[in-house]
């Protein structure tokens, strides 16, 4: 699906992903990795934000420079980790933004528009809340609206900047599990970035580890947590156990010495 070749992105002179090179197939996808490592830089550029400095990325096996902004915004949605919007904006205003590659520059939104739009909000759980004003939502409703939008778009691949971030402990697992059932359900294509291991070992088919910038390892939760690799990563000593249900998980002792 997204296709990574020897891939450099930066800001000026100022270089943050280097050379790196992954295949993402269709699934859900978490990006790891310790704060500054170049997980947000690497989600612009996968959506088409930020000009490769090096190398290529390509979406269905086309480079992605070569798709039209309105043609891409139909294949791939991305929510950064701090979606703004209008003060007084409605929910179902919000969501119907989401159908915007979908209009002509002049066109009105018209039925399959408004239908669209009521399906992502009956998917996401926000159906009640079409009339209320996004500032008076939880963070929780909040996010499920913002996703909501992206659902609305009909890309068939979700890229999320930390959608859990803000969210208290319950609602991020709502999210979590929200993206999961839209995977399973739905056919949608997620790649997230997550800070929390475990939520990643749970909920994502593949981990995709990265480092100062640079792709450490891509597989399964169990190929990937590893007590070496956590202490060199991150910097943890951790014992990896597996639960009732067959999901890994890594049990934090301290700090790596």
């Amino acid at each position: 699906m997204l296709e990574i070749d020897k891939l450099s992105l930066g800001y000026g002179e100022q270089r943050i992903v280097n050379g790196i090179s992954l295949k993402l197939e269709a699934g859900v996808c978490a990006l790891l990795g310790p704060n500054g490592c170049g997980k947000s830089t690497l989600l612009k550029g996968l959506a088409g934000l930020l000009a490769p400095e090096a190398g290529e990325i390509r979406l269905q096996g086309r480079a992605l420079g070569r798709w039209p902004r309105r043609e891409l915004a139909r294949q791939l949605a991305f929510m950064p980790q701090q979606p703004t919007a209008p003060d007084e904006i409605r929910v179902e205003q919000l969501v119907m933004l989401g159908r915007y590659p979908h209009l002509g520059l002049w066109r009105r939104p018209g039925q399959e528009d408004h239908d669209r739009v009521g399906w992502a909000m009956r998917l996401t759980g926000v159906a009640d809340l079409a009339g209320r004003q996004l500032r008076s939502l939880s963070g929780g409703q909040q996010q499920r609206t913002w996703i909501a939008m992206a659902l609305a778009q009909q890309a068939g691949l979700l890229l999320l900047d930390e959608p859990t971030t803000y969210l208290d402990w319950g609602y991020q697992l709502e999210t979590l599990e929200l993206l999961r059932e839209l995977h399973q359900e739905q056919g949608l294509s997620v790649l997230m970035s997550l800070h929390e291991l475990n939520q990643a070992a749970r909920y994502a088919d593949q981990l995709v580890v990265m480092r100062e910038g640079r792709l450490i390892c891509q597989g399964s939760p169990a190929q990937v947590l590893r007590r070496e690799l956590i202490a060199g990563v991150f910097g943890v000593d951790a014992t990896i156990s597996r639960d009732d249900e067959g999901y890994h998980y890594a049990l934090a002792r301290g700090t790596a010495r």
